[in-house]
């Protein structure tokens, strides 16, 4: 089918349009029912076992002839739709199908037609066309107002997110800062344990060398008395029998050597096991008091913006000013939250944070989606367990309420986490007094959450043992 015509109908177009191809007549035939249709698309129903498309009517092949009249008048269609088109002339408005001027507008076609498609469109309404163009131009305004809303919004984001490549390369920068302290740290540490055990190995050979160097002088004089010995001995020899008899005793016992032959001592070599053996599990066992550990670590990623994180982020506080870092979806805003670093979908987990003296505080869990860019009461209908400090009464934050009686104010509160059970508890760090304890059968990956108020004084967690276990 030709693409103009299709979009563009011409006088008789349907009357001379095939019913199963929907194109114009190609090579048509004339049914015993009087329709006709192309002969390609005859044998297309006589191949399917289908009856005539208008009458169902069943069809036998042979019976078709030869619709040569209907074939002229299609061909003859064909050059005057070429003709017309040919005739044409750009800005000409004219209704393909009546050749009458386009005067009037559709309003459910959303086209212009002429009078002469009233029978076509008399269940739409028609509109005279100085009607329908404002009608047109409202709602492309309309759409033109939304794209320009749009590209301003486009905008804004396009500036975000330039600042958040700014951001990305700060925080490029300041961990890159850190990694190479922390190391020099590490290196400096390394060169001083490295220092030691060199001195250790230089002392002990020389102090062996030493030991070595006096048994040699020993055994250089015990020689010198020996030779002095065999001299006298071969001299006394020489002399008459009579006065070799007569010296005899006294030459034995002259002749009696009361040292003991030299030897290797034992422990004369160096201890080498104790300098070289499994030396790289000795340099990293003494180099724990070098090492820190921290159980939980702040992700200054969700922290709000009135919240400042230490560069080790293990510590919190409030900023002095709202901070200009990247709207993210994970940044709470406006609440004053931060959540830990590493989440946790099993096994257990304890962690100690240093509330001090802050007057408000929050600590506790919660799940992965809690609301991040809207204010919300903290419970546990909210996807956070937890206890917090406010107006100097402790409360556990459950969906009701409960204030907490304790003995003396906590400086620094344990929380204990155990998601294949179910139980998150909350400990009096220093004295060990339990405080409270939640039960839920944990769906979602939890994350320590951290609310220290905006309070100068920071919120600290607190290093983790390390131990180190051998078998």
């Amino acid at each position: 089918m030709d693409e103009d015509e299709d979009e563009e109908p011409l006088p008789m177009k349907q009357e001379l349009t095939c019913p199963v191809c929907m194109d114009i007549f190609q090579d048509p035939v004339l049914l015993p029912c009087t329709h006709s249709l192309c002969r390609k698309c005859l044998l297309g129903c006589l191949q399917g076992k289908r009856g005539c498309p208008m009458c169902r009517e069943k069809l036998t092949e042979g019976q078709a002839i030869s619709n040569r009249v209907l074939s002229d008048a299609c061909e003859v269609f064909k050059r005057e739709a070429d003709w017309l088109r040919s005739q044409q002339r750009p800005g000409e408005n004219i209704c393909r199908i009546h050749l009458k001027p386009l005067e009037l507008y559709c309003e459910k076609d959303e086209e212009p037609v002429c009078v002469g498609c009233y029978s076509q469109h008399n269940t739409h309404r028609l509109l005279p066309m100085r009607d329908g163009a404002p009608l047109c131009k409202n709602e492309l305004s309309f759409r033109v107002d939304i794209f320009e809303k749009k590209v301003d919004s486009h905008k804004k984001m396009k500036l975000l997110l330039n600042n958040t490549v700014e951001h990305i390369k700060y925080q490029a920068g300041q961990a890159e800062t850190h990694i190479k302290d922390e190391f020099e740290r590490i290196y400096e540490a390394l060169r001083t344990e490295e220092a030691r055990r060199l001195q250790a190995l230089v002392t002990e050979e020389e102090e062996k060398i030493a030991a070595i160097k006096e048994m040699v002088d020993k055994t250089d004089h015990e020689v010198v008395a020996l030779k002095k010995l065999i001299d006298t001995l071969k001299t006394e020899m020489g002399n008459e029998d009579l006065k070799l008899l007569q010296n005899f005793k006294k030459l034995k016992k002259k002749a009696h050597w009361p040292h003991k032959d030299p030897c290797i001592p034992d422990d004369s070599l160096l201890n080498m096991g104790n300098h070289v053996g499994d030396l790289s599990f000795k340099i990293w066992k003494a180099m724990q008091t070098h090492v820190n550990h921290y159980p939980v670590v702040l992700n200054p990623n969700t922290a709000s913006p009135w919240l400042s994180v230490s560069d080790d982020m293990t510590s919190v506080k409030e900023s002095s000013e709202r901070l200009t870092v990247p709207d993210n979806p994970e940044r709470f805003d406006p609440c004053i939250f931060v959540l830990g670093a590493e989440g946790y979908t099993s096994g257990k987990h304890r962690w100690d944070v240093v509330v001090g003296d802050s007057p408000r505080w929050i600590v506790g869990v919660c799940q992965k989606s809690v609301v991040r860019k809207k204010k919300f009461t903290v419970s546990t209908s909210r996807g956070v367990w937890s206890i917090g400090l406010s107006k100097g009464v402790y409360r556990a934050l459950a969906t009701e309420r409960t204030e907490l009686q304790l003995q003396q104010s906590p400086k620094r509160i344990r929380i204990k986490l155990n998601i294949d059970k179910g139980d998150v508890s909350f400990w009096d760090g220093e004295t060990q007094q339990h405080i409270i304890s939640f039960t839920h059968a944990f769906k979602e990956e939890m994350f320590p959450i951290f609310g220290p108020g905006l309070h100068s004084e920071p919120m600290t967690l607190v290093q983790g043992k390390i131990a180190v276990h051998t078998s």
